[in-house]
């Protein structure tokens, strides 16, 4: 990680601070968490929406457009799933930007949600009204600068950067892929092996983050 500097350790008291400072009563702000596969995105983003409640924050993760498996096959890229290419990056774009626009009386907008016991997403799952003032979303890819990633990251207000140690990742990540059924071999092929690639490639775009965290 060449960014070791720029690493701010805070705890999650202070993220939900932090997040809580975002929230203008009737308008609506976007809060995105990325970083390398295993770095505690999903769990961090579930936290902070537990601590501020539903009436202040709703969860709406990147994972959502993942291509669906058969669409993958025909593009040939099913045994590199999770790359940036497998998602459906215009389709969260135009997402990120009608969740910015939400306003008032506006109706209630859904967004589609991973199901990683079946490795599919599934449309229309979270309900987004219009009357919560914080959408936290979270995924890989926020700060990538090719495709419609550029797109989703200009409606967004502040993007944070999880950054844990490379170690605590990389068990997390083993310990994720076993847990949906890999063998051990199989979860440390995946670990060290695709989900490397990307966190490399991830890793690379974290000077353009508002700020690199390290959860304490």
């Amino acid at each position: 990680m060449t960014f070791e500097q720029d690493v701010q350790d805070a705890t999650l008291d202070q993220l939900v601070e932090s997040a809580r400072g975002l929230v203008v009563p009737g308008e609506r702000r976007i809060l995105g968490l990325t970083g390398a596969p295993g770095a505690g995105k999903s769990t961090v983003a579930e936290q902070l929406g537990t601590a501020l409640g539903p009436e202040v924050a709703v969860l709406v993760p990147m994972d959502g457009f993942h291509l669906a498996n058969e669409v993958l096959i025909d593009l040939g890229r099913l045994n590199r799933k999770g790359a940036h290419d497998t998602f459906d990056d215009g389709g969260y774009a135009r997402l990120i930007a009608s969740l910015r626009a939400q306003r008032g009386d506006d109706p209630v907008i859904y967004a589609p949600r991973f199901r990683r016991e079946i490795e599919e997403s599934i449309g229309s799952a979270i309900p987004v009204p219009a009357a919560v003032p914080l959408v936290v979303t979270e995924g890989n890819y926020l700060l990538l600068e090719s495709d419609a990633w550029p797109a989703a990251r200009s409606h967004i207000d502040q993007v944070w950067f999880l950054a844990p140690d490379t170690d605590i990742r990389h068990a997390r990540l083993v310990r994720r892929h076993e847990a949906y059924g890999k063998s051990a071999e199989e979860a440390k092929f995946w670990a060290l092996g695709s989900d490397e690639r990307n966190a490399q490639l991830i890793e690379s775009t974290a000077g353009r983050a508002d700020r690199i965290v390290r959860l304490r």
